[in-house]
């Protein structure tokens, strides 16, 4: 599903996800207001597992939609797409729920490549975005001490990968272990960190100190 007001983007973007043989674009809306509506009255197995979100939207904006989403379609996974590169809103969509941040500057390829990510159960960001948030990690000191009780060493690796922006098929491959059971793990992560997406998850683990945070190559 995707909500877009920009007739022209969103025509353009049709066709591009058209070539995609595994994405599906099944409604697409101008306005938050009437995808609401809509997935309200939608049995379960008609949601779209996947939401392109614009933010600026006539009437209701993006972020104050996300809310409404979440709570009408638990399940349904949003990405934002958006010209926006603002520090409020990304960091607003995070807090909210969103699974991605893509920017409109994007090529195809990367969105639907970004869609695919998140269907396979990653986090998908813009690399400009990726970069913006870990430099505010760094910029924050620790809110805790590292509690090596509160992952185990195999859900820290996993929660690693995860900040990678791998995908869970990625994440079992790299831990010689099933997709089952990375789900598992990712599970009891988002439940001990109390996260409920993978951006959440990623900011709570270099926060607390679980995640060591990188320094930059030396250029």
């Amino acid at each position: 599903m995707m909500v877009e007001d920009h007739a022209g983007y969103r025509q353009a973007l049709e066709l591009s996800l058209s070539r995609c043989e595994n994405i599906e674009l099944r409604s697409k809306y101008g306005t938050a207001e009437f995808a609401l509506r809509e997935i309200q009255y939608m049995a379960p197995l008609d949601v779209p597992d996947i939401l392109l979100l614009d933010l600026n939207l006539p009437g209701m904006n993006g972020l104050e939609s996300i809310s409404w989403f979440r709570k009408y379609a638990p399940k349904l996974k949003i990405i934002v797409l958006s010209q926006s590169n603002a520090e409020e809103d990304i960091l607003k969509a995070i807090r909210l729920g969103a699974a991605g941040y893509l920017l409109k500057s994007a090529r195809f390829r990367e969105i639907a490549d970004g869609i695919q990510t998140v269907i396979d159960g990653g986090a998908s960001l813009d690399p400009k975005i990726a970069s913006f948030i870990m430099d505010r990690i760094k910029a924050l000191q620790p809110d805790s001490k590292p509690n090596p009780k509160t992952l185990t060493d195999r859900e820290i690796e996993a929660l690693s990968l995860l900040s990678e922006g791998l995908s869970k098929k990625e994440i079992a491959n790299r831990m010689n272990i099933t997709t089952a059971t990375v789900a598992y793990h990712v599970r009891n992560i988002f439940d001990k960190l109390d996260a409920f997406n993978a951006p959440a998850a990623v900011a709570k683990g270099f926060l607390s100190g679980i995640l060591p945070v990188k320094k930059p190559p030396a250029k």
